[in-house]
């Protein structure tokens, strides 16, 4: 199968790509999401070894600041368990879960984030997910050539 790349939002007052980095082997599950098409993408189509572009949301400026891979494909986030959780889902059963996460390792942080304004100015990024009115998912797919036309610019300072 080949390899498919990624876009997941954070904001980094909550969980950071530095707080990525500092994580156990740089690794961390992708917890917390509560909508059921970024569910899906999750549960049913991000495989080990995709690429991630890790985008700070909420942030100023927001912007793609690092980029990470999937080391473990979907499986119950166990956050939906954990009374007192931000993320618990009373309604969620071990048995018949309703929310997954994927595991993700940091690969890089790269070294000029790349702003959104910098995205919305690039030609080759003009049909990006991201940039499309309305789309707010914090999971959502990214073309191969997005991924490294992101990875390209963020060797550069604006």
């Amino acid at each position: 199968m080949p390899r498919r790349y990624w876009l997941l939002k954070t904001e980094p007052s909550v969980f950071s790509f530095d707080d990525l980095l500092r994580a156990p082997r740089k690794t961390s599950g992708w917890d917390g999401i509560r909508n059921y098409q970024a569910r899906n993408f999750l549960r049913d189509q991000m495989k080990k070894g995709d690429g991630v572009l890790i985008y700070h949301s909420s942030a100023e400026p927001t912007a793609v600041v690092g980029t990470a891979e999937v080391v473990r494909e979907g499986h119950p986030d166990p956050t939906q368990f954990e009374r007192g959780d931000d993320h618990y889902d009373p309604e969620s059963r071990p048995e018949d879960p309703r929310w997954f996460q994927v595991e993700v390792r940091a690969v890089e942080k790269l070294p000029h984030p790349v702003t959104l304004e910098r995205i919305k100015r690039t030609p080759a990024l003009a049909g990006m997910g991201l940039l499309r009115r309305g789309n707010r998912l914090s999971v959502q797919p990214v073309e191969e050539a997005e991924f490294h036309a992101i990875l390209k610019l963020g060797q550069t300072p604006e």
